[in-house]
């Protein structure tokens, strides 16, 4: 299995949300991880984006010193190993964790040596994804961000995104930020398509975005879906997350498999473990059971989500072969 779009602060379990904030000092509104799950997850009438994102504050919220990430890194990576996970790519904003003092690049130092402890010794490989975030006034801190990844690039760092509420600032607006990420030789993928419609993709694609996070709502365009099967622009499709965050009515509505018998380059992950209450296998049964994907297509979307992944050519072929080998 593999996951390309995987928020960190969405995806810790509630018990380590609990051990943080213990270790903190921190009061939660809840003191066992059962009753802690229901401020972490969103509800099945998440109503919004925009409500779906309010369930990020309490994992920021224990996230802001350099043990808490380390830990909290070490954690996920692990339960993601525990998983049967091949790789992962695992994104999040490191301005976001700066409210107690720490640089971004302490926030990527820690979370860094976080992963790398949980992978040791493993077969399972994980890179981190910078987010950059919408917002009114932190230019600054977004051009920060792309100057930590890139410094950070091909040492646990292996792109930058653009992140947050979509609708209300559009993806266009960011333009300067990913001109620094091109002049840096930096990758990143944008989420698009999301709150917002095709043109929004649209604008990522124009800003040079190696992938597409979710990009549901291309299908609004029938020109632009064309672009992306012609130039195999990956799309990072999340299913479940879709659903609540009402970029589709309902499962039976998401075009994942209508865009990959398309021939476009789509792929399943699962935005927020925790947030959205899946695994990267849940998300494949649903496509099987509800939508009626074949194996041939499990099949393509994993070998999809190979060649979309940021690696180098040298660990593109290693995970391929093992693919190949387990799909037989």
């Amino acid at each position: 299995m593999i996951d390309l779009h995987l928020h960190f602060d969405g995806s810790l379990l509630p018990r380590t949300v609990l051990e943080l904030a213990r270790e903190q000092g921190i009061r939660l509104p809840a003191e066992e991880p059962d009753e802690l799950k229901l401020f972490l997850t969103a509800p099945e009438d998440c109503k919004s984006l925009n409500e779906y994102l309010e369930k990020f504050d309490l994992p920021l919220l224990v996230l802001q010193t350099k043990e808490a990430i380390r830990k909290g890194m070490y954690t996920l990576v692990s339960s993601l190993k525990e998983q049967g996970m091949l790789y992962a790519e695992i994104r999040f904003a490191p301005q976001l964790h700066t409210r107690k003092g720490m640089s971004q690049e302490q926030v990527v130092k820690a979370a860094v040596l976080g992963m790398q402890e949980a992978m040791a010794g493993s077969f399972f490989k994980a890179k981190l994804i910078l987010c950059c975030m919408r917002g009114a006034d932190n230019r600054e801190e977004n051009l920060q961000t792309v100057r930590t990844a890139a410094a950070f690039l091909g040492r646990g760092v292996a792109a930058a995104d653009l992140a947050g509420a979509e609708a209300l600032y559009p993806t266009a607006d960011y333009e300067e930020v990913f001109a620094l990420a091109r002049e840096l030789s930096l990758p990143f993928t944008i989420h698009a398509g999301e709150a917002d419609g095709a043109e929004s993709v649209e604008a990522a694609i124009r800003m040079g975005a190696s992938r597409i996070g979710h990009g549901v709502r291309a299908g609004e365009d029938a020109r632009l879906l064309e672009e992306l099967r012609e130039r195999r622009i990956p799309l990072e499709m999340c299913p479940s997350s879709n659903v609540q965050t009402k970029a589709v009515p309902s499962l039976l509505e998401h075009p994942i498999l209508e865009f990959l018998r398309k021939g476009l380059t789509v792929t399943v992950n699962t935005d927020n473990m925790t947030v959205s209450d899946t695994t990267v296998e849940r998300e494949f049964g649903l496509l099987r059971e509800e939508l009626g994907m074949t194996q041939e297509e499990h099949r393509q979307l994993l070998l999809n989500a190979t060649d979309a992944a940021f690696l180098t050519e040298e660990e593109r072929w290693r995970l391929r072969d093992v693919l190949e080998r387990v799909l037989v």
